[in-house]
């Protein structure tokens, strides 16, 4: 028999915490209905531009049926539906 207990009981077994599932769901030239969500992120990484609109944990969706679009301008990431 050991006379010590073998290292990393409780600590070695992995975080019981999920994912948070964010990224881009709908990429540039599909087809989007409104309030279909387009990104989950955490912060503004993108920005929203014409028929898009940002929820309060920054989730961009659409605000009108169309197509998505992703252009830079000014240095920011704008998503849009057209």
């Amino acid at each position: 028999m050991s006379t010590k207990k073998a290292a990393g009981g409780r600590a070695n077994q992995g975080t019981p915490r999920k994912g948070r599932r964010l990224g881009v769901k709908l990429f540039g030239g599909q087809e989007v209905k409104t309030s279909q969500i387009i990104i989950r992120q955490a912060g503004s990484i993108f920005h929203s531009g014409k028929g898009v609109k940002k929820g309060r944990d920054f989730t961009l969706f659409a605000a009108r049926d169309g197509k998505v679009s992703f252009r830079i301008l000014n240095q920011k990431r704008i998503v849009e539906v057209i």
